[in-house]
């Protein structure tokens, strides 16, 4: 298959189909700083400052679960059935 014919028959995916990709599957752990913790989870009153957090995330970004350890980040994954994967 050359090139073009690559092409022509190459299906895009949508923004909304790339962020449902995993969904009830994988879990993101992102590490957070308190900033971005309060960002991402609102009804966080006052984020511990100079400490990491783990976030935990849906597929699609949606905020599942906050703590200041990794490996309770990823036991949480793992507690709700998804695949726990690291973002940077």
């Amino acid at each position: 298959m050359n090139k073009m014919e690559n092409e022509k028959t190459r299906t895009l995916m949508s923004l909304k189909e790339l962020a449902l990709l995993g969904d009830g599957e994988v879990a993101y752990i992102k590490q957070l700083d308190s900033d971005a913790a309060t960002e991402l989870f609102p009804a966080l009153d006052d984020a511990p400052e100079g400490i990491d957090l783990f976030a935990v995330l849906g597929a699609d970004g949606t905020p599942i679960a906050l703590t200041d350890s990794r490996n309770a980040a990823i036991a949480n994954a793992l507690e709700n059935d998804l695949v726990p994967v690291s973002v940077h």
